[in-house]
């Protein structure tokens, strides 16, 4: 490159102004009936919240604050904090032929129709997510679309793989010998030193996170329903490694002996946790994990899309996962919002708020769990509340959810990182 080349560029770079997010100099008010705040379960009159660029400025602040700022009147509506879901599949559905999609789509299918229902997710007013489990990668391209800007959805904290061992309930079963093979790089292993090296591929690809396939499950065509697959050893090897890298693990686990296994193994968090007895309750308080129902799918799910094995399993399956929710209640365990969306339609996770309800969880423990309990799971601080300094993610729905927690299902306004994505507050 010549000299005079050289010294061109050298002057562009120089006097070129750094490049600047749209709302990185706005200021804007929201002005509503009242919010909710979710530690102390009040809802505060009146609420009038400033954002300055991504982050709450102030909350109900002196007028001469408001100075310059614009406002966004909102009327008699409430509002909450970005809620939280802590076990999507946004590049997932269960529809008719789900079950070859492995062999017939491409990692930019699953992207795209992540896309599609990523912007329904964010709508239904969850800015974050926790994705678990995607087919090659397609959750952490995704991710990183969202993050670019390039398409809008919510925050994904996402997995990459899901590890399980050769068989498992998150290997791609049913297929003919020598089609879609699983390895440590997809994240199928057998042994301690391979599922360390599947955790470590998935790391080095974006995961934020490392889902486990410790029992069987329903969506699958492997063995019964909450059978053990992973031993101990091979989940302790897991906990270990993804922790050395300061990354969490979720443990998919729906009988008895794998949910104990799990707990005592290091898990942070047990997803479905569908066969809960008072030895594994025990267990799971012991070692202080959350756990991650997903109850609302089973009344949702296409039962006429599900092969017939599967819908066996489902049936069975189901009604154990309410009675360890009631569970799950009586001992005082951790309980985190998930939903498993994508097994149902995506865009309708909150109607999984009053299934829990109608299980006999209060509402603003419900609230919690899509809240500061799921910030407190994913080990982020920066969300979850309204308050100062923290991330502009706000929602408005009509009324009073603590009296109504349906209302959570019809959201009106949605803003994520002080940028407004939906706004039919007016209507």
């Amino acid at each position: 490159m010549s000299a005079r080349l050289l010294l061109i560029i050298g002057l562009f770079l120089s006097s070129a102004a750094p490049i600047q997010p749209a709302w990185a100099n706005d200021r804007v008010a929201l002005r509503a009936a009242r919010f909710l705040n979710v530690e102390t379960g009040a809802l505060v009159t009146p609420a009038v919240i400033l954002v300055e660029g991504q982050r709450i400025a102030a909350i109900n602040p002196a007028p001469q604050q408001l100075d310059g700022a614009k406002i966004i009147d909102l009327g008699d509506k409430t509002l909450l904090p970005g809620l939280i879901d802590t076990h999507t599949h946004l590049t997932y559905e269960v529809v008719p032929g789900w079950e070859t999609e492995p062999v017939r789509w491409t990692q930019g299918d699953f992207a795209l129709r992540g896309a599609k229902n990523a912007r329904k997710t964010l709508a239904a007013g969850f800015t974050t997510v926790r994705d678990l489990y995607a087919i090659d990668h397609a959750d952490l391209a995704l991710a990183r679309a969202i993050d670019s800007h390039t398409v809008d959805g919510p925050r994904m904290i996402a997995s990459g793989w899901a590890l399980s061992i050769t068989g498992g309930h998150c290997d791609l079963t049913g297929f003919a010998p020598g089609i879609r093979e699983g390895s440590p790089e997809t994240g199928v292993a057998d042994g301690a030193d391979e599922f360390v090296k599947a955790v470590r591929y998935q790391i080095k690809h974006g995961a934020k996170v490392i889902k486990i396939c410790a029992t069987a499950g329903v969506l699958s065509f492997e063995g019964p329903v909450g059978a053990q697959q992973m031993s101990r050893a091979e989940i302790k090897a897991v906990t270990d490694e993804a922790h050395r890298h300061g990354v969490k693990v979720a443990a998919h686990a729906h009988g008895t002996e794998g949910i104990i296994a799990s707990a005592e193994s290091g898990i942070d968090s047990i997803e479905h946790n569908s066969v809960m007895t008072e030895e594994a309750a025990r267990a799971i308080k012991k070692h202080g994990v959350y756990v991650v129902p997903t109850l609302y799918l089973s009344s949702a799910i296409d039962m006429d899309s599900l092969p017939p094995a599967i819908r066996k399993k489902q049936l069975e399956v189901a009604p154990l996962a309410d009675e360890s929710f009631k569970l799950a209640l009586q001992r005082g365990l951790k309980i985190a919002f998930g939903t498993d969306s994508g097994v149902y339609p995506h865009g309708d996770n909150a109607k999984e708020f009053a299934v829990r309800v109608s299980l006999g969880q209060s509402p603003i423990e419900a609230i919690r769990g899509a809240t500061i309990y799921a910030t407190d799971l994913l080990g982020v601080d920066d969300r979850g509340r309204l308050a100062p300094g923290l991330l502009a993610d706000i929602i408005a729905i009509e009324g009073d959810p603590l009296a109504d927690i349906t209302r959570l299902e019809h959201v009106s306004f949605v803003m994520k990182d002080g940028d407004v994505f939906l706004n039919n507050a007016a209507e």
